[in-house]
C-alpha cells in the first residue's frame, strides 16, 4: 500500500523539523569559545547528520560512514553524506549521490552556492568527471569539472580533505574531487 501524498508531506515536514532541531541544538551560543576551523570525519558528524533526508518528494537514508565536512571557526558547518538513492528514477540516481548542506555561502568551481540543502554527485562524460549540484527538487543548478586524483591514497566513497591552499577544501567522491571554499 503506497503512502498518500499527505502522509509523505507530513513525514517530510517531520524529518526537516527534526533536522532543524538537531542543527539548532548544535549551534554554539554567542558566549561559546571559538574553535579552530576543522575537517570533520564521520564520527565528528554523528550528532548533527540526520539519518534520512528529504529530496525530490522522497526520504532517503544517509550513509553516516560515508560523510565528511568542515566546521568553521565561527561554528557554522558545511558537510555531505552519501545517500541510498535506490527509490529514485535512474536519471536522478545518476546525479543524486550525496546530500550536501552548507550553513554559509561557498564557492565550488567558481560557482556561488547559497546556504541550504542540495543533492550532489559526480557524473562521467567524454570530457571527464563532472560535479553536479541539484536543488531539493532535483533541478540542475550547475555543473563544474571534477578532478581525477589518480595518486590519492586510500580513497573512500565520500570524504572531505584540506586543499593545497589554506581555507580551501576538497570534496572527494572516490578519486574525483571538487574544491570549495567559504565565500568572501
Amino acid at each position: 500500500m503506497k503512502p498518500s501524498i499527505r502522509s509523505r508531506i507530513a513525514l517530510s515536514a517531520l524529518v526537516i523539523a527534526v533536522f532543524a532541531f538537531e542543527v539548532a541544538a548544535q549551534t554554539p551560543s554567542p558566549n561559546a569559545p571559538a574553535q579552530p576551523e576543522a575537517v570533520l570525519h564521520p564520527a565528528d558528524l554523528a550528532k548533527i547528520l540526520p539519518s534520512s533526508v528529504f529530496f525530490r518528494g522522497q526520504s532517503a537514508t544517509t550513509q553516516a560512514r560515508n560523510s565528511g565536512g568542515i566546521r568553521y571557526s565561527d561554528g557554522y558547518f558545511t558537510f555531505a553524506a552519501l545517500v541510498d538513492n535506490s527509490g529514485y528514477s535512474t536519471g536522478i540516481q545518476e546525479k543524486y549521490q550525496a546530500y550536501f548542506i552548507t550553513e554559509v555561502p561557498i564557492t565550488i568551481g567558481g560557482h556561488a552556492l547559497a546556504p541550504g540543502a542540495y543533492g550532489t554527485g559526480v557524473i562521467k562524460n567524454a570530457s571527464g568527471p563532472q560535479f553536479v549540484v541539484l536543488d531539493i527538487g532535483a533541478h540542475d543548478l550547475f555543473t563544474t569539472d571534477a578532478v581525477n586524483d589518480a595518486k590519492f591514497r586510500r580513497p573512500t566513497p565520500l570524504q572531505v580533505t584540506e586543499g593545497e591552499t589554506p581555507g580551501k577544501y576538497r570534496l572527494y567522491f572516490g578519486r574525483n574531487y571538487v574544491e570549495f571554499e567559504r565565500a568572501k
